[in-house]
């Protein structure tokens, strides 16, 4: 079991917001750094074929320069593939995301998918980088995962997060019964998707021992515009911190 859960953080927002009026106003490398300096325990981007956000080129100035664990996420194109080789991070993590779609929203099918999966993979462990596959709680899907060569799985939360509103304890259910299968078959368990200061408490608490990092992005970085970024990072990391939970 794993008793401590890293906050790795998405900087994609930061890119957004320096995209909208050019130059390089926030600087993306400073405020990962800051992020680490405050806290972090990884630095996650999400590159996409339209470079709307995060830039191949951020990847490359990103890379040599993160202390903690980068993971770059994305589909797995040739392009992308070749981008994350060049770039050696900690972590790769496949989305089945397609050219044009504004967020990811869907975990993979990897018994559809497995054999490009496999391929993938393959080539990513060959280079010594750690794989995740971003999926949803089907434990038929976990298990495949496994079989094709993952290292970690990344459940996706958005389901998560709109039942926590209504029903916290059967919005939880599905994630903790998949992230205890995924244990018993060797896999790490990532997650991540609209996790927030208002729904990730509850989350830890729930996954505590089996959950090895959550990826948290566009929440966090909306919260540091009011909190401070330094401050927004804290609290994060204390919803995961056992000696925070009531």
């Amino acid at each position: 079991m794993n008793n401590h859960t890293k906050l790795s953080v998405n900087i994609n927002k930061v890119a957004t917001l320096r995209n909208a009026r050019g130059g390089d106003v926030p600087n993306v490398l400073n405020v990962a750094l800051d992020c680490e300096r405050f806290g972090a325990e990884g630095i996650t981007v999400h590159p996409r074929p339209d470079q709307r956000h995060i830039r191949y080129s951020d990847v490359a100035q990103l890379a040599p320069a993160v202390q903690t664990e980068f993971n770059i996420e994305g589909y797995p194109n040739e392009e992308f593939i070749e981008l994350v080789l060049a770039n050696k991070p900690a972590q790769v993590t496949l989305v089945p995301d397609p050219p044009g779609v504004l967020t990811s929203n869907a975990g993979w099918d990897t018994v559809k998918h497995a054999e490009f999966l496999a391929s993938v993979i393959q080539r990513f462990k060959a280079a010594g980088i750690r794989t995740s596959i971003f999926i949803e709680t089907d434990e038929k899907m976990i298990a495949k995962a496994k079989e094709i060569g993952t290292d970690r799985i990344e459940l996706y939360t958005e389901s998560y997060a709109v039942g926590y509103k209504k029903d916290p304890a059967s919005a939880v259910t599905p994630f903790v019964e998949s992230a205890k299968f995924a244990k018993s078959i060797g896999l790490g368990v990532n997650a991540g998707h609209d996790l927030s200061l208002e729904n990730l408490s509850f989350f830890g608490q729930q996954l505590h021992g089996y959950l090895d990092e959550v990826s948290i992005g566009h929440a966090l970085i909306a919260d540091a515009l009011y909190l401070g970024l330094h401050n927004t990072i804290q609290q994060y990391r204390n919803c995961l911190n056992p000696t925070s939970w009531k």
